[in-house]
């Protein structure tokens, strides 16, 4: 089980995440951005990258950074992956949450519990029990319940099932998210296992803004009307206090998800993801009077019955843990 303090940690990654959600729904005005969702991930990303600066100088000096980053120039290229990665994953969270109420958005993103599993067994060779195959199925049946037109009064079996084909890019998200963690862990414990965490997010955050960047320029180049895409981009707009919570809420999150899994596993920080659904369920609800539906409950707890089950089983990483026996024996 947790430590006090990890514990303590995940309830506020956690917490943090839901904010995520509610924040973004109440920026959007009828289901539309007034602000660049792209410039406010560079900004986000700007601002994790001096975040992860400062806290590693508290310690060390500025010229000790620069030459860690020199030294391991390898590493640096190596988190341009998992930077692209990021890179669409927290777009395309703007984009969903435009698309999908928070709730609903939440209940699809569990699949990544189940996911990360699957592609954490395929990389580290590792296969999965019984009864995490019987989570994934009971996650997938109560993803499919929130989408279901529950009447009573008719045959259960004529339940009509409505399934946009948006769902397709929460499901490019949630693979985006999953390969990022997963091989976001390799690098953290394996290629950087003696860099400094703080350093390994520098390298994570200054390839994030190159890839964000390389984003914007596209989107500007092949956008219909530029000018009214820079002026979206305009630092008074992204200056407004919601946007700055949300850069602020978002940079929380990626500092607090390093020394996860740095210290955890890639699946061990989902753990609490089943308070995420009731917590967005039950704010959305009283904040954006967001109605609670049976199908909603009943997915819900599917979902929170499925990923707790996850929990009790989850993959370990004997891997690391082989590796850190063979060191101390060395």
């Amino acid at each position: 089980m947790f430590s006090s303090i990890w514990y303590r940690l995940l309830k506020f990654r956690n917490n943090f995440y839901v904010t995520f959600c509610i924040i973004v729904t109440w920026s959007q005005r009828d289901g539309h951005y007034e602000y660049n969702i792209i410039m406010v991930v560079l900004m986000t990303e700007i601002l994790k990258l001096f975040t992860s600066i400062i806290l590693y100088c508290k310690d060390n000096s500025f010229g000790s950074l620069c030459q860690e980053v020199t030294e391991n120039k390898k590493v640096l290229l190596l988190y341009m992956i998992p930077s692209f990665l990021y890179c669409l994953y927290n777009n395309l969270a703007f984009i969903n949450l435009a698309i999908f109420d928070p709730t609903t958005y939440y209940v699809l993103l569990q699949f990544r519990v189940v996911m990360t599993g699957i592609i954490f067994q395929v990389v580290f060779n590792k296969k999965l029990s019984l009864k995490q195959w019987f989570s994934l199925v009971l996650l997938t049946i109560g993803c499919m319940v929130k989408h279901m037109e529950l009447d009573f009064s008719v045959n259960i079996f004529n339940a009509k099932i409505n399934l946009s084909s948006n769902i397709i890019l929460v499901f490019i998200q949630t693979i985006c998210s999953c390969l990022a963690g997963v091989y976001n862990e390799y690098l953290l414990k394996e290629q950087g296992a003696n860099i400094n965490i703080f350093v390994q997010n520098v390298f994570m955050y200054i390839d994030s803004i190159f890839c964000n960047l390389i984003v914007f320029i596209l989107f500007f180049m092949s956008a219909n009307n530029a000018s009214n895409m820079l002026n979206n981009a305009d630092l008074g707009i992204l200056m407004q206090p919601k946007i700055i919570i949300i850069m602020l809420n978002n940079t929380a999150i990626g500092i607090i998800t390093s020394f996860f899994l740095k210290n955890l596993n890639s699946i061990l920080k989902t753990f609490a993801s089943a308070l995420e659904l009731i917590f967005t369920a039950v704010l959305c609800w009283l904040i954006f009077s967001i109605p609670i539906h049976l199908n909603t409950v009943l997915s819900i707890a599917m979902v929170s019955y499925a990923v707790i089950l996850y929990s009790q089983n989850p993959v370990q990483n004997t891997w690391t843990k082989e590796r850190t026996k063979a060191d101390n024996i060395v």
